[in-house]
C-alpha cells in the first residue's frame, strides 16, 4: 500500500490550491485520514481529518479557509485551500488509517511542497 501526495506548489497569498492523496495498493478499506504540515524549523502540526464517514475536524489556524473531502471510488482524499497566507507554507502529508487483511495500519504520505508568497 502506498500514499501519494500531490498538488503542492508556488501561489501568491489570497490564492488556492487543491492537495491529493491517493492511496493504492492491496487494501481493503480507508478509515479516517489527516493531513500535517510542517513548516522549516517547525514541529509537524495536524490540519485537519476526515473520517470514514465524512465528519470533518480542522486546525483553528485553516478552519473556514480549507476544505476536506474524500471520493471512495478512487481512494483519494482533497484538500482544497483557498485564501492561503504566508503562514500556511509548509511541507503537507497525509496520513491514513488503511485496512490490510484484518489489520488497521498507518500510512504516510511523502509529503507536498505548499509556498505562499506575499
Amino acid at each position: 500500500v502506498q500514499l501519494q501526495a500531490s498538488g503542492g506548489g508556488l501561489v501568491q497569498a489570497g490564492g488556492s490550491l487543491r492537495l491529493s492523496c491517493a492511496a493504492s495498493g492491496s487494501l481493503d478499506s480507508i478509515g479516517s485520514v489527516h493531513w500535517y504540515r510542517q513548516a522549516p524549523g517547525k514541529k509537524r502540526e495536524w490540519v485537519a481529518t476526515i473520517s470514514s464517514t465524512d465528519n470533518t475536524n480542522y486546525a483553528a489556524s485553516v478552519k473556514g479557509r480549507f476544505t476536506i473531502s474524500r471520493d471512495n471510488a478512487k481512494n483519494t482524499v482533497y484538500l482544497q485551500m483557498n485564501s492561503l497566507k504566508p503562514d500556511d507554507t509548509a511541507v503537507y502529508y497525509c496520513n491514513a488509517d488503511i485496512l490490510v487483511g484484518s489489520r488497521w495500519l498507518s500510512y504516510w504520505g511523502q509529503g507536498t511542497q505548499v509556498t505562499v508568497s506575499s
